[in-house]
C-alpha cells in the first residue's frame, strides 16, 4: 500500500512540474540548435525544482553496437565533480585494503564484503578491487554487473593503485558507456554549479568520449546531442560548440 501511495505522489509531483513547464515547452522552438554556453545558461534558469536538479548530457553516437569492436565505453574525470557524494566499496586485503581506508573508501573487505554483496546489501555506488581478488569478485558478476558495479581493468577500478582510485571515484570521475541504441548518457554536474564549471565538465565529457571512438566506426561519430535537467526541457546541442578549442 505504501508503495502504491509513493508511485501516486511521483506521479503527482511529475503532473504538477509538466503543467509548471508547459509554458516553457510551448515557446520553445524545439528545432533550435543550441551552443553550448547558451544551453547551460537555459537549462539552469528552469531548473526550479525544489531539490537541486542534475544536469543531463545525452550524446548520440554512429556506431553498431551490436558489433563487439565498436562498444564505447570508459570513464571520464569531470575537473568540477558531479555534485553528488559518491559511495566506494574496495576490495583488498592486507596493506592495501589498509591504503582503501585511509584514501576515503567507504567499504572495504575480501570474504566478508563479498557475502554482504551476496546479500543484496551493496550500499555503494563504485566497486574497486585489486587483481588479486578478482577470483573472488568474479563469482559476483550476476550480481555486481547488472547493477553497473563490476570493477574492469579498462576503466581503471582493478587496480594497485588503490589510493588513485578511491580519490578519483570520490572527486568526479563518472562512467560512461553506450546503450543499445547507441546513445551515452551522463550527469554532469548539478543545477547549483555555475555556468563555467557545467560546461567545462561538458566538454571534458565530449573529449573522453571522443578518445573512445572505436577505430571501425564509419561516417559521423557524433551524431547529435541534447542537455536537460532532472525535471526541466531539454534542447538540442551544436556539436561545433562541443570540444575544447570551440
Amino acid at each position: 500500500m505504501a508503495t502504491k501511495k509513493s508511485e501516486k505522489k511521483t506521479a503527482a509531483t511529475k503532473s504538477r512540474f509538466a503543467k509548471r513547464l508547459r509554458p516553457v515547452r510551448d515557446a520553445q522552438d524545439r528545432s533550435k540548435v543550441w551552443s553550448l554556453e547558451d544551453a547551460v545558461k537555459f537549462i539552469k534558469q528552469n531548473a526550479t525544482a525544489k531539490f537541486d536538479e542534475t544536469i543531463e548530457v545525452a550524446i548520440a553516437l554512429g556506431i553498431d553496437t551490436k558489433q563487439t569492436d565498436q562498444n564505447v565505453r570508459g570513464m571520464c574525470s569531470l575537473p568540477n565533480g558531479t555534485g553528488k557524494t559518491i559511495r566506494v566499496a574496495v576490495f583488498a586485503k592486507g596493506p592495501k585494503a589498509e591504503e582503501a581506508k585511509k584514501a576515503g573508501a567507504d567499504v572495504v573487505g575480501d570474504e566478508d564484503l563479498a557475502a554482504l554483496v551476496q546479500k543484496g546489501q551493496l550500499n555503494f555506488d563504485r566497486v574497486i578491487a585489486t587483481p588479486d581478488m578478482m577470483p573472488l569478485v568474479g563469482k559476483l558478476g550476476q550480481i555486481l554487473g547488472p547493477k553497473g558495479l563490476m570493477p574492469n581493468p579498462k576503466l581503471g577500478t582493478v587496480t594497485m593503485d588503490v589510493t588513485g582510485a578511491v580519490k578519483g571515484a570520490k572527486g568526479g570521475s563518472v562512467e560512461f558507456r553506450a546503450e543499445k541504441a547507441g546513445i551515452v548518457h551522463v550527469g554532469v554536474g548539478k543545477a547549483s554549479f555555475d555556468e563555467k564549471k557545467l560546461v567545462e565538465n561538458i566538454r571534458a565529457l565530449y573529449e573522453s568520449v571522443l578518445k573512445a571512438k572505436p577505430s571501425g566506426t564509419k561516417g559521423n561519430y557524433f551524431k547529435k546531442a541534447s542537455l536537460s535537467s532532472t525535471m526541466g526541457p531539454g534542447v538540442k546541442l551544436d556539436l561545433s560548440t562541443l570540444g575544447k578549442a570551440a
